[in-house]
């Protein structure tokens, strides 16, 4: 039988070495299992894609290939496999089957060395049988080794059993081996897409921290410049569709804030191009609060003509707290804030004119006492009695109309507030002319101080007093005109002269009021009053000095007896010595005049009569009062002297004496520059008669 060939497709086979053979030095050989085909049954070749003995490279391979990505952190993928902990070493299931231990050096498999192939065999003359046993004798084999190779391949038939279980057992590690290389696949490539999703997510990271450090290191620069422009949402919808209070106020001054800014970037040498963008809009919010600024001042307007209402809660609640938009409505639109101050003067116009018609006809219900030239000095007492008989209604009479009495109390304790007018309509007790006079000017006086405060304090062009003037008097002047009229009705028929000097001295109180509360407009008023009062004070001085002279013109002896204060049949037969009626007349007209001419604070009354009055008198208010009473007190001297002429020269002294007297004892208390002028005055007369 021909031999098989020793070729690279079939190698010999070997028998394994028992353990007690010795290696060969020079080249050991290897157990003949092991080579690439073993026995009559040898193991299937596995391609070098699924063959078990290349898995460390494999994994060598799939670290290599994990070593490009890189972390965040500069570390490279890499994963690195081990062995799995249930797969036995081939090693130890191979010593199991041989039942022999396998050498190692170092902890390594002794390197077998596979049989050099040789491609082309020089047989010559030989058969293979003799060609084979030439070889050996080259190599010098011994036969021994032949024998126990043969017994190798016994002992391998004996031992097949366990050689197909290994087989068996190394198919199922390849399967293992096949399933693992698949996973490991697999999870390289998920590696790989998780690698490459993490480095895509670390230049994102990288990209967006370039972008925050550029965002903060802009908005550090242009931060301050931006929020010096911008308004907020909020600021925008409470101008646009929020109520009107203090909250929309609070807005409109961040827009007018906002407005300066950007005027100044547009016209200063930082100038910003950017502005110009924001600029229409700013000017389009500036227009609509303009016109709600417009809607809501014509509402309060238009409150004020509504019946009883108060102006002055309207001013303190609704104009005054909101007075910062009447600047910026005058500030940005001049024309429209000028027709809303005409609108609000018109109306406040109407307002006083009409306030004050319906006050002056409640006040023109008060009752009041007549005293006309029946109530002179010099008139006879009977003749101021009115008809005993008569089909119209008898005028009221003052029971004393010389005297001055309580009629002071008008400016001792005078009232702060006006006489309401549904009091005043109601009255039933007669008053004289001061006290309608006093309420209705008190009223004036109060309302118009507070106007002109208001004024002042609302509308931006209270530094331009003309125009505040011109204002105030547009909206006033009807009213004091009105004022004037009910004067000169309360006066045009009166007499009463104490009653017209309380009216001047009323006058110069609320004068001086309106001068502490920094009101001059007023002054017009004030001075067409006095120049009312004045000339009317003249004729009613200038009546009782005509009845006077009347009565010396009339008087006769016979005469002076009967309006002797006292008679009697003994004074009659001798003439009496008693001051005469018209004399104590005289003195309580006279103190009463003196009283309302008191100038010299440290020469007041006892009574404090004076205590109200302004004690800043001047001259000019003196010296009129001072000519009349002149005139008056020679006339009264005139009528003592003719009434004396019929009495004894004794008597007659007497006479002039008690008369002097009387004068002295009523105006001796009464205090002021005038009233000692007059006291020295009689005092002379009386010592000249010897009276004293």
């Amino acid at each position: 039988m021909w031999p098989p060939r020793f070729t690279p497709s079939t190698p010999l086979p070997s028998e394994p070495q028992s353990r007690s053979t010795s290696i060969s030095s020079t080249a050991p050989r290897r157990p003949s299992h092991l080579g690439p085909n073993a026995g009559p049954n040898p193991r299937p070749a596995f391609s070098p894609r699924s063959s078990s003995l290349n898995v460390s490279a494999k994994l060598n391979n799939s670290t290599t290939s994990l070593n490009s990505p890189r972390l965040g952190g500069g570390s490279g993928l890499r994963q690195e496999i081990l062995s799995t902990p249930d797969v036995r070493d081939p090693l130890n299931v191979l010593e199991d089957i041989l039942g022999k231990a396998v050498e190692v050096n170092g902890g390594d498999v002794l390197d077998v060395k596979k049989p050099e192939l040789v491609e082309e065999v020089e047989f010559g003359d030989l058969g293979l049988n003799e060609f084979l046993l030439e070889q050996d004798d080259k190599s010098g084999k011994p036969d021994e080794e032949v024998t126990e190779t043969r017994q190798t391949a016994e002992e391998y038939e004996k031992d097949r059993e366990k050689f197909e279980d290994l087989h068996r057992y190394i198919l199922a590690c390849d399967d293992v081996l096949r399933s693992v290389e698949l996973s490991l696949t697999k999870f390289q490539k998920d590696l790989g897409s998780v690698s490459a999703e993490i480095e895509t997510l670390q230049n994102r990271s990288m990209a967006l921290n370039t972008k925050l450090e550029n965002r903060k290191t802009v908005e550090k620069l242009l931060g301050p410049a931006v929020e010096g422009i911008s308004i907020a949402p909020a600021v925008v919808k409470k101008l646009s569709e929020g109520p009107i209070d203090q909250d929309w106020l609070s807005a409109l001054g961040v827009l007018e804030k906002r407005s300066k800014a950007i005027d100044s970037k547009m016209e200063g040498p930082d100038r910003i191009l950017g502005v110009s963008d924001i600029k229409p809009l700013l000017d389009d919010l500036t227009g609509l609060s303009i016109e709600r600024i417009r809607d809501f001042f014509v509402s309060q307007i238009k409150a004020l003509r509504s019946p009883n209402i108060n102006s002055q809660i309207i001013q303190q609640r609704a104009f005054l707290p909101y007075k910062d938009l009447y600047a910026f409505l005058f500030k940005h639109h001049p024309q429209l804030a000028n027709e809303i101050a005409q609108a609000y003067s018109n109306t406040m116009r109407w307002y006083y004119l009409s306030s004050f018609t319906r006050y002056k006809q409640a006040l023109e219900k008060m009752p009041l006492y007549t005293i006309d030239k029946q109530d002179a000095l010099g008139a006879e007492p009977t003749a101021q009695r009115g008809p005993l008989l008569s089909t119209t209604a008898v005028p009221q009479r003052s029971p004393n109309s010389l005297s001055l009495g309580r009629r002071l109390d008008v400016l001792i304790r005078p009232s702060n507030t006006a006489l309401p007018s549904h009091i005043a309509a109601e009255s039933k007790t007669p008053a004289h002319i001061e006290s309608p006079f006093h309420a209705f000017t008190t009223a004036l006086t109060d309302n118009a101080s507070a106007e002109y405060a208001f004024l002042a304090a609302f509308f931006p062009f209270t530094t331009n007093f003309p125009s505040l003037s011109r204002t105030f008097n547009n909206i006033f002047l009807p009213t004091f005109e009105l004022g004037h009229a009910f004067t000169k009705q309360l006066i045009e028929t009166t007499y009463d002269c104490l009653g017209l000097l309380l009216c001047v001295r009323i006058t110069q109180h609320h004068a001086f009021s309106l001068q502490r509360r920094k009101c001059p407009v007023a002054d017009g008023w004030i001075n067409g009053t006095n120049m009312l009062l004045w000339p009317r004070f003249q004729v009613g001085m200038d009546a009782h000095i005509e009845s006077v002279k009347r009565a010396t013109s009339a008087l006769s002896s016979s005469a002076r007896v009967t309006l002797s204060l006292t008679s009697s049949k003994a004074d009659d037969s001798k003439g009496s010595t008693a001051p005469h009626p018209l004399t104590q007349r005289f003195g309580q007209f006279l103190q009463g005049i003196l009283a309302l001419s008191n100038n010299d604070p440290a020469a007041m009354t006892a009574s404090k009569s004076a205590a109200s009055i302004e004690p800043a008198a001047t001259s000019s208010d003196t010296e009129p009062v001072g000519r009349s009473l002149e005139r008056l007190r020679s006339e009264v001297e005139v009528f003592l002297a003719k009434g004396a002429k019929g009495l004894s020269p004794g008597r007659k002294e007497r006479f002039l004496g008690n008369n002097y007297s009387l004068i002295l004892t009523i105006i001796g208390d009464t205090g002021g520059s005038l009233a000692r002028e007059q006291r020295e005055w009689f005092e002379d007369k009386r010592d000249s008669v010897g009276g004293g």
